[in-house]
């Protein structure tokens, strides 16, 4: 399934473009005496057909992109690929995962050497649910693959690991905006609010991490494995966080990678899909005309019918 060359034709109609320059915050400007703001949100392309088989396109035919927010179509501003908009990519590793996951790390390490030249990197471990940051963001890309560690396996202050990704997503703020994503490596788990499935899926902290990645145009990818609490048959928790990974990565356009219900024998296979989402990645910019603060709900679609897009599923505005 590896990716040699990936071009993508785009035929984009719009009543008219304008020249505005995009940004997450989505500020408002004035349009014909009307108020819209900018949005910029994280979409990977690719074929259905990629979904049934392990062969990938070199040439994705996208036609017409349309942009729909609260069922309304949106004027479309730009949309930014690898070369126009470099990766800002977050990997967050929960400390208390089991020894399986150490031998990953050299996998892992790989992933981040190969990721393109420009390529900003960040590199944090949570451990009692808070964000340690092993290395701040950086186009060094061997110092952030150096400052990968050895995981121990040992809890620290439980769970809660949406808390510490809640904060890995407020370091985007400051970064220039474009195409952004957070790998994510953790069981999910979450028992603040209990230990049932739903309640998992429900914590507090995994929806402010959810909406935070919405607000930055953050598409989250997560990884599934297990800690100490996880790793002895519990279906009820591991079902219950791979639920919640599921549920981050659906929410902000991104993807959650399982092996069943048991720790990964090997990464590398995630990581030759991860590849091919990040390349198809890009930040597409629209202008919203909802001014209205709350919940907006997102929807982008193709023309082309054999044409699969995640996106965000909404964000709030505030």
């Amino acid at each position: 399934m590896s990716i040699r060359i990936f071009r993508l034709g785009f035929l984009i109609v719009a009543a008219s473009l304008f020249a505005v320059s995009s940004v997450n915050a989505q500020d408002p400007i004035s349009r014909d005496k009307q108020k819209v703001r900018t949005v910029t949100i994280p979409i990977s392309i690719y074929t259905k057909k990629e979904l049934r088989s392990d062969q990938t396109e070199e040439f994705v035919q996208a036609d017409r992109l349309i942009v729909r927010e609260d069922k309304e179509e949106q004027t479309i501003l730009s949309i930014r690929s690898v070369t126009g908009a470099p990766l800002e990519i977050a990997v967050i590793i929960q400390e208390e995962l089991t020894g399986n996951f150490n031998l990953q790390i050299k996998d892992l390490s790989d992933f981040i050497r190969r990721l393109p030249k420009g390529t900003r990197v960040m590199v944090g471990y949570l451990r009692g649910g808070n964000l340690q940051t092993a290395q701040k963001f950086t186009e060094d890309l061997e110092k952030a693959a150096k400052s990968l560690h050895i995981v121990s396996g040992v809890s620290t202050g439980g769970g809660a690991p949406y808390g510490g990704v809640n904060d890995a997503l407020k370091r985007f703020e400051a970064l220039p905006a474009g195409r952004r994503a957070v790998l994510l490596v953790s069981d999910g788990v979450d028992t603040s609010q209990g230990t049932s499935p739903g309640d998992i899926t429900q914590a507090i902290d995994l929806e402010r991490s959810i909406a935070k990645a919405q607000k930055f145009g953050v598409a989250v990818y997560s990884f599934y494995s297990p800690t100490p609490l996880t790793e002895n048959g519990n279906a009820q928790l591991t079902l219950g966080g791979q639920s919640a990974l599921q549920r981050i990565a659906d929410e902000t356009g991104g993807r959650a990678f399982f092996q069943g219900n048991l720790a990964p024998i090997s990464f590398i296979p995630f990581f030759k899909d991860l590849d091919i989402l990040l390349g198809r990645q890009f930040a597409l910019t629209y202008l919203s005309t909802h001014m209205k603060k709350g919940f907006h709900k997102v929807e982008v679609v193709s023309t082309n019918p054999e044409v699969k897009i995640d996106h965000p599923k909404g964000y709030v505005y505030r």
